[in-house]
């Protein structure tokens, strides 16, 4: 639960220059190296840095069996700093 006045975390990350990434991760089956399966990432992200992907590659690669094929990446920028604007020192939302 957000308490009253506070932004939250996704929306926090946005203002600070990270958009959504989606990364389409083909890996190989560990039981069938010759078959290729797709998992879909999604998370808040700085482009073209990507530390949170990376992260969670790194994690892949220790800590799973399906040894990576190949990772593709899409990124969009939510909020640009044009488009935020404070009206009058305060934003509400609800």
């Amino acid at each position: 639960m957000v308490e009253r006045g506070a932004v939250s975390e996704d929306f926090r990350k946005q203002v600070l220059g990270y958009g959504l990434t989606t990364a389409e991760i083909l890996y190989r089956r560990p039981d069938r190296q010759w078959l290729l399966q797709s998992y879909t990432w999604q998370d808040y992200d700085l482009c073209p840095t990507f530390p949170e992907l990376f992260k969670f590659l790194a994690f892949w690669q220790t800590k799973l069996e399906g040894p990576l094929f190949a990772v593709r990446v899409a990124h969009s920028d939510l909020v640009q700093p044009a488009e935020f604007k404070a009206v009058d020192g305060l934003f509400r939302l609800n």
